[in-house]
């Protein structure tokens, strides 16, 4: 039975915090109470076996009466943060890309079946949202994206991001396309550096953000902007802009879910300044949500200094990201035929 919020319910606030390790300390309880927290994300340093995983996130979500989205980079191959103790390391989504080259048919299957399997683990360890599918197109040049990239062809991108985002959804997990319009063509790592890419807008459209305006917020309920300039359409990267986020993104493609902003700590956020100038930057841009990560002093800062209200579409676009249905515990999940079989499909992907 879903819990029946009372008036006093503080909505979801629009910063999105991480803890330091595998179980909450006496600040991180304070932290995670404050108004304007509105999510956790989990490393792997959060993750010592499966048993303590449930109780730190168990801890997590009572931490407020309405729930904090407890999220992970989690996609397979080398962004795979529990990989230990019952969880199926899954293949980098490249890997999916070649299958396509041999059969689309079934590597969609693959696809569909390795996001279930990614979905409902993480889901019976009570992590509710994970941000996948990368849709960046694999140009072959990009430091960071690599094999997370399923392929070249934006079409073959959106069908193989289309059936791995159905399968979480089987699991009641949403999906995040990431990085909007695209980071593949560009070699920096927006972690160390800030990455520009030179192209028009024509030719970012066309190819590297096609795959968004295929797919729209049914299929993609949460998108996150890349920290990539691109000066021959705006100054700022694509997370601090407007023209991308509520111009292209929300005008020209229709969009109506929740986009997060990259974390703000990475070296491709410093050009909005200090923390609260990237998370004010971010959030007058258009995002509902900012990533704060690996910074404990910096989401402190944050924190303290930030005055903002999130709309009411902002908070309910986020509403919407918690899981669509109740999740199996992981001794049913083993007895889930459906699990079952989705584990033996996508072992048939091919390592990469």
């Amino acid at each position: 039975m879903a819990r029946r919020r009372s008036k006093h319910v503080l909505p979801p606030g629009p910063v999105v915090v991480d803890v330091a390790g595998t179980r909450l300390t006496k600040e991180e309880k304070r932290r995670l109470r404050h108004p304007l927290v509105g999510g956790v994300i989990l490393f792997a340093r959060n993750f010592e076996n499966r048993e303590q995983l449930c109780e730190l996130t168990r801890k997590i979500h009572e931490a407020r009466e309405e729930p904090l989205l407890i999220s992970v980079d989690h996609e397979g191959g080398r962004v795979q943060r529990f990989r230990d103790d019952g969880f199926t390391v899954l293949p980098p989504m490249q890997a999916l890309g070649r299958a396509w080259d041999q059969d689309p048919l079934g590597a969609m299957r693959m696809a569909t079946a390795a996001g279930h399997v990614l979905a409902a683990e993480l889901r019976a360890c009570g992590v509710d949202f994970t941000f996948a599918p990368v849709l960046d197109l694999d140009y072959g040049v990009s430091k960071v994206i690599g094999t997370r990239a399923f392929h070249r062809d934006a079409r073959v991108v959106a069908m193989l991001a289309r059936a791995l985002s159905q399968g979480l959804a089987s699991a009641g997990m949403g999906a995040c396309g990431k990085h909007f319009p695209g980071h593949g063509c560009v070699g920096a790592d927006s972690h160390h550096e800030i990455p520009v890419d030179p192209r028009t807008l024509e030719r970012i459209m066309t190819d590297d953000a096609a795959p968004y305006g295929w797919l729209g917020e049914h299929v993609l309920p949460a998108v996150m902007p890349a920290h990539v300039i691109y000066p021959k359409v705006d100054s700022q990267p694509a997370g601090f802009s407007r023209r991308w986020i509520q111009e292209i993104l929300r005008g020209r493609l229709d969009y109506e879910g929740v986009v997060f902003s990259d974390d703000l700590t990475m070296e491709g956020a410093a050009v909005a300044g200090d923390i609260l100038g990237r998370a004010q930057a971010a959030l007058a841009a258009g995002c509902d949500m900012v990533l704060v990560c690996n910074r404990p002093d910096m989401a402190d800062d944050l924190l303290a200094r930030l005055e903002f209200t999130p709309s009411a579409e902002s908070v309910a676009r986020i509403r919407r990201l918690a899981p669509s249905r109740r999740a199996l515990n992981w001794d049913s999940l083993q007895a889930d035929s459906r699990y079952q079989h989705a584990r033996r499909i996508q072992s048939q992907i091919v390592p990469v």
